[in-house]
């Protein structure tokens, strides 16, 4: 089987690597891929935004399953085109995607079904959401409507603080189109957690859950990132937690859907806060996570390319889906400055060193190569992952991976899975 996975961060290497290990995969291409990626695939230059360009980069291939690694092509109605041309295809359509492109158009879908009990309300003039802010008060969670990378939304402690990230999305227009409307909903406590479903439109198969850390700054301070680590199994995730977010967010949410007339397909990401009075939904991605998608296929014993081909084909009830209880750790190397302005180009060296231990793996989420040698391309660098019998010995094993890696300015984390440890 030729298998095309378009995208180019450490989701994406992530997945090229577990698609190497099945013996049904012959050649794995990747748009654009990076230094890392090309390992398992090879890499073709091109811009994933561009559907017309992907969609002639599928017909010179023609690869027997295609599978989409980033939201944006989604967004946009990549796995529509390549629906209409036959493909199978591991992602949802653009109706389906909606679920990640419009915070607006998921909490009404919810809030229609019976699925959310969460109160929100939507606004597409500053003023007017500014006015409620200040009628609700604070704390209050203030989202842009539209993508916007995981950076479109404030938790804010005070009225103030929300009004100026109102103007931050709507005036100053930081997202662009994305902050033309903003959704402002009442804020949850708790611990948060991700569980992820493989889904065919009908049958729903959930994955190992795991927990992010999105903040820069040790003990969950500072700026919000893209996500500076990830666990798994998240021990706050009981057996009766998971089956909560199970069968009462993921399950109906594929059946509303369906019911809707926009079957989804591919990977539903549910972000969950477990509040004292049980789990509740706080966002959905139409994607496999980054970096969750590190610490969560490790962790898959089944073969990963029949699960992707299955689900593209509609018949995911047709296949087992099994997962290994060892503990798995990544944490996120990352450029000095990120979040922020970081500098591009700096040599990366020890990558082969930190790998000599064979439970650990190294994900390239921003790297190129440059005349022969691997240098810094992104703000996330490297996800370095590892597998242990526990958390406690993952983390071990992946921090002294981590000693063996350098490149200038390097930052990490030096916390990952705090919680699970206390």
């Amino acid at each position: 089987m030729k298998i095309l996975i378009i995208g180019s961060g450490g989701r994406e290497h992530t997945i090229a690597w577990k698609l190497a290990q099945s013996p049904s995969v012959s050649q794995i291409l990747c748009a654009p891929g990076n230094a890392g990626i090309a390992a398992h695939a090879r890499c073709v230059p091109t811009d994933v935004e561009d559907v017309p360009a992907m969609v002639a980069l599928t017909e010179e291939h023609r690869p027997d399953l295609v599978v989409v690694g980033p939201e944006r092509p989604l967004i946009l109605g990549l796995v529509d085109e390549l629906r209409k041309r036959g493909y199978p295809v591991f992602g949802p359509t653009a109706a389906g995607a909606r679920l990640e492109g419009s915070k607006a158009f998921t909490n009404e879908v919810l809030q229609r079904h019976g699925i959310s009990r969460k109160s929100f309300a939507v606004f597409s003039d500053p003023g007017q959401a500014k006015d409620y802010i200040a009628q609700v008060g604070a704390p209050v969670v203030v989202k842009a409507d539209g993508d916007a990378f995981g950076k479109g939304v404030k938790v804010a402690g005070s009225v103030q603080e929300a009004r100026d990230f109102v103007d931050l999305c709507m005036v100053q227009r930081e997202f662009g189109k994305s902050g033309e409307r903003v959704v402002v909903e009442e804020c949850l406590v708790g611990q948060e957690c991700s569980i992820i479903g493989f889904t065919d439109g009908k049958t729903l198969a959930p994955m190992v859950p795991s927990q992010d850390h999105k903040r820069i700054g040790e003990g969950d301070t500072g700026d919000n990132t893209g996500g500076m680590g990830c666990y798994s199994p998240v021990p706050a995730v009981t057996d009766e937690v998971f089956a909560a977010c199970v069968d009462r967010f993921l399950q109906p949410t594929v059946e509303a859907m369906a019911a809707d007339g926009s079957p989804y397909s591919g990977a539903l990401y549910g972000g969950f806060i477990l509040t004292p009075d049980g789990p509740e939904i706080l966002e959905y991605n139409a994607r496999f996570g980054d970096p969750e998608t590190q610490v969560i296929l490790p962790r898959l014993q089944s073969d990963l390319a029949e699960v992707l081909l299955a689900t593209a084909q509609g018949r995911l009830d047709e296949v087992t889906v099994e997962w290994s209880d060892q503990a798995c750790v990544c944490v996120v190397v990352a450029s000095g400055g990120y979040p922020g302005k970081y500098e591009k180009g700096r040599p990366i060296s020890g990558i082969d060193r930190a790998e000599e231990d064979g439970n650990v793996m190294v994900f390239h989420a921003g790297t190129a190569l440059q005349d022969g040698q691997i240098v810094t391309a992104g703000g996330r660098v490297l996800g370095v992952t590892a597998l242990g019998a526990d958390l406690r010995q993952a983390l071990d094993r992946c921090y002294a991976a981590i000693d063996k890696i350098h490149f200038e300015g390097m930052y990490y984390r030096r916390d990952i899975g705090w919680r699970a440890l206390q």
